[in-house]
């Protein structure tokens, strides 16, 4: 697809692809290459250990994974200007909750917060809302509304170093808080405001009958794919080989993100270094998502998802052998390449799959899970550094994990194909 063409369907589509944008970008309050920032600042106040402040991380995101598959379900039920307000609502208390947090033991409360309404409920609602109202545009839809996690991975963790060292934490949290609360809304609102023609246009393409030849392939569009419960994915073994793959970059960039700090002080890296450079994981993540988006709507994303974890498989073996600072580089473009394939890809796959019908609660099922193993991620590499384990060591093992599980979605795309 020609630049020109994408742009042309941007401008056709400008108002509600800016709303799928503005939540990703939202979301980033609550993410960990966000909140990771903070972590030092955060472990030097309350007198934490890499494990203990990443056992807070992880309790606070499992008990967020607890209840999204419930909360991100309602999307399915209410309409959605109406899920979006009570989402951007509650992402500003959390926000709010974190810059007066008393104590370490209150921290789980916050991180919570944060994680059930950013990284869960924000994301969620921007990608689902692209994969469900777009049909044969479904990968276009999903790869521009991803640029929101882009723009904020490079332009928020830089701030926030800036604004730690000048108004500390606290105060920068709460002008996150404050920020959310005068602009965010108001945008979401204004973005929403032709939606419910959308809607109903969607009402009817799930009104038109299925057709039985494409049934169940996954590789019919919206109004000829199935229309799978929650219950019925979870039936479906494909499903479980392909989780290893769908959870990795959580798994792994997560705990990344969330030790970058201290992952560049044992590299020798400063930490303005590793943060400013955000823009190279971002531009790799923009470049994938942009190319696997026209990709996924010529040949679906079951063709397109094997071997997206192989640029993040070299990105862990770069830490592995390489010390200089420049290796930040190819690191962090090498992770984004991965990270762009599978938002975009993934979110297509399960409306190729399994249907539109019910996308809100498979999603929201799917999104519990990458939550839950985002919690692992940092605890368990917290975990190995205070056990004297080497951040080469654990990058190594990662790149094994990524074989491994390449090995199974590749078993389990294969009947998936036509």
């Amino acid at each position: 697809m020609s630049a020109h063409s994408y742009l042309r369907f941007a401008r056709a589509n400008a108002r509600f692809l800016g709303f799928g944008f503005t939540m990703a970008f939202a979301s980033s309050v609550g993410q960990t290459f966000f909140i990771g920032v903070f972590g030092p600042a955060v472990r030097g106040e309350f007198g934490l250990s890499h494990t203990s402040w990443s056992a807070i991380y992880m309790v606070g995101t499992l008990l967020s994974a607890t209840v999204l598959t419930w909360t991100g379900s309602r999307i399915d039920r209410l309409p959605l200007r109406r899920y979006t307000t009570l989402v951007c609502v509650a992402l500003v208390f959390a926000a709010a909750v974190m810059a007066q947090v008393p104590s370490a033991a209150w921290l789980v409360l916050a991180i919570f917060l944060l994680r059930q309404t950013g990284q869960g409920l924000a994301s969620h609602v921007g990608v689902t809302s692209m994969a469900r109202y777009f049909d044969t545009d479904r990968g276009k839809a999903v790869a521009i509304a991803a640029l929101g996690f882009a723009v904020g991975e490079s332009l928020l963790p830089v701030a926030a170093v800036l604004g730690i060292a000048v108004i500390g934490w606290r105060a920068s949290y709460g002008v996150m808080a404050t920020f959310l609360a005068l602009c965010l809304l108001p945008a979401v609102w204004w973005l929403l405001r032709d939606h419910d023609a959308r809607h109903r246009n969607y009402l009817e393409r799930l009104s038109r009958p299925i057709s039985d030849s494409n049934a169940g392939t996954g590789t019919g569009r919206a109004a000829a794919a199935p229309a799978w419960s929650r219950a019925e994915v979870l039936r479906h073994g494909a499903f479980y080989l392909l989780l290893p793959a769908a959870l990795a970059p959580s798994f792994i960039i997560t705990a990344l993100f969330f030790h970058h700090l201290e992952l560049a002080a044992l590299k020798g890296w400063s930490a303005a270094w590793i943060t400013g450079n955000y823009w190279v994981f971002a531009l790799g993540t923009v470049l994938a998502s942009l190319a696997a988006g026209p990709l996924i709507d010529r040949i679906t994303a079951v063709r397109v998802l094997p071997g997206f974890l192989a640029p993040m498989a070299l990105g862990l073996l770069v830490i592995w052998g390489f010390e200089q600072p420049v290796w930040a580089l190819p690191y962090l473009f090498l992770l984004g390449l991965t990270s762009g394939i599978a938002f975009t890809a993934l979110t297509a796959l399960w409306a190729e799959i399994y249907g539109v019908r019910h996308l809100g609660a498979i999603r929201s099922l799917v999104v519990s899970l990458s939550v839950l193993s985002s919690a692992l991620g940092p605890l368990l590499m917290g975990a190995l550094m205070d056990a004297g384990v080497s951040v080469e060591s654990i990058c190594g093992l990662f790149a094994l994990y990524c074989v491994g599980a390449t090995g199974l979605q590749t078993i389990g795309l294969r009947g998936l194909r036509d």
